[in-house]
């Protein structure tokens, strides 16, 4: 399947449009990771305790996507969009949502 950020993709006309596809990971940083990213706050320098979290959510929430557009008889998903937000207590945990065009091309 192929998946893209932009409206079209080049060489490959568009020839249904099956709709909104979504997928969406709601994932939990846990207590030893943020102790390990405090100490990276404190002295400096990258997280890659939360890189991997956010690598391993949006991973889940564009295959989640991918998943539902084949569903829909889809080939490819056309102007995705990936969103990050922190939600809950103390904004503990991490939600990234991915939405695009189901299409077949």
């Amino acid at each position: 399947m192929l998946l893209s950020t932009t409206p079209t993709i080049e060489g490959h006309p568009i020839r249904e449009y099956k709709g909104v596809v979504t997928g969406e990971v709601i994932i939990g940083a846990n207590v030893l990771k943020d102790f390990m990213a405090s100490l990276t706050d404190f002295f400096g320098g990258r997280s890659t305790t939360y890189e991997k979290v956010l690598i391993e959510a949006k991973d889940k929430a564009m295959n989640e996507m991918m998943q539902r557009a084949q569903a829909l008889g889809a080939n490819a998903v056309v102007g995705i969009d990936v969103d990050y937000e922190t939600i809950g207590q103390a904004s503990s945990m991490l939600m990234v949502a991915t939405s695009g065009t189901a299409v077949v091309i």
